[in-house]
């Protein structure tokens, strides 16, 4: 695969906030990451009505301001395949200081399954070799939210 192809192709995965004026929820495109609940009520309508699972990753500078985001898979009903690989490839493209992992749950059940934790301690540990630390591991349900940071399983 020749480099040409491999930038093109991130290109179309990676929204750039500056690609964007603002994002359907009033967000600016240089939105600070102060806490879980503000990333539940910016990016639920990624999540909103989709009957799939979803994981993507939202890429943080070094002021934790959002610069984009990358959607990682899309996935059947009750799961996803993810590997770390394709979570930091946009992350290091984009010369990302941090991310936050998100997942919706069609389901409705904002519980963590255990391949839930056991993939973000996976990525947590890539990110540390890596030296982009995952700041935060978030489900989306249409009703609420999880955050591994706020249930100390980061």
């Amino acid at each position: 695969m020749s480099s040409r192809y491999s930038y093109t192709k991130l290109r179309q995965i990676v929204l750039r906030m500056k690609d964007v004026e603002e994002i359907p929820t009033g967000f600016t495109r240089k939105h600070l990451i102060s806490e879980p609940a503000t990333i539940y009520k910016g990016y639920r309508f990624l999540f909103d009505g989709y009957p799939h699972e979803r994981f993507l990753s939202i890429l943080l500078d070094a002021a934790n301001y959002v610069s984009g985001m990358s959607i990682v898979s899309e996935g059947i009903l009750n799961s996803s395949l993810v590997h770390p690989r394709e979570v930091f490839a946009p992350a290091m493209h984009s010369l990302s200081a941090a991310i936050i992992l998100c997942h919706n749950h069609p389901s409705g059940n904002p519980e963590p399954s255990s391949e839930d934790i056991a993939i973000t301690r996976q990525i947590v540990e890539a990110g540390k070799i890596l030296g982009i630390p995952v700041r935060d591991h978030i489900i989306f349900t249409p009703d609420t939210y999880t955050s591994f940071m706020e249930r100390g399983l980061l």
